[in-house]
Order: C-alpha cells, then structure tokens, then sequence
C-alpha cells in the first residue's frame, strides 16, 4: 500500500508543479488517499523521505510545493526543519528568509517541469 501511496503522491506533485500550483496538505493527503488519524503525519513522513532524494540529488524540494494554512502559504515548520538537517538552509529562519527560500525552491521546480 505505501508504495502506491508513493506513486501517487510522487505523480500528484509532478502535475502540481508542471501546473505551477501548490496545494494544502489536507487536500493533498485526501487525493492520494491518505485518510484516518495520522494521515497528515503520515503524508509529512513520506514528504520528507522525498526531501532526502530531492536533496541527495541536487534537485529542487518537490514538497514545497504542500503548504499549510496555517503557515501563510508557505510549508509547515516541518519542512524548514528537514531542509536545514538536510543542509539546505540554516535553523531557525526568519519568517521572511522562510519565504525567500520556499520562493526559490518553487521557482526551480516549475522552472524543471
């Protein structure tokens, strides 16, 4: 089940940014069939396993493109948090520098698709 979960998660992204769209991460989590408790958790673990091959490869983050609603359009803390483990931006980031990076990150991916 996860690896199909994967697939869908990986297509629904790529049609994200070849659409230049971002999505929230509810929805994102109901259209590839994520649902019950945990699903958000869930979503956000298989985000950041994206996170580690996206960075392992020197590509743009394909998970910049799930924004919360609560965070006023740009990813979860959780995002910012793996970036910088992941050596991509340093922790904490001022809110504004948290946009300048998310900002970039989304550039390069719809600049790629």
């Amino acid at each position: 089940m996860t690896e199909q979960i994967s697939a869908r998660l990986v297509a629904a992204l790529n049609h994200l940014a070849q659409h230049r769209q971002c999505i929230s991460y509810g929805a994102l989590a109901a259209q590839i069939g994520l649902d019950g408790p945990g699903r958000i958790r869930r979503l956000t673990d298989l985000l950041e396993a994206l996170m580690e091959e996206d960075a392992a490869l020197g590509r743009p983050l394909r998970a910049a493109l799930v924004t919360g609603k609560a965070s006023g359009g740009v990813p979860a803390p959780g995002f910012f948090l793996k970036a910088s483990a992941l050596g991509l931006c340093p922790h904490p980031l001022p809110p504004e520098r948290a946009k300048t990076f998310h900002d970039a990150q989304l550039e390069a991916l719809f600049a790629a698709s």
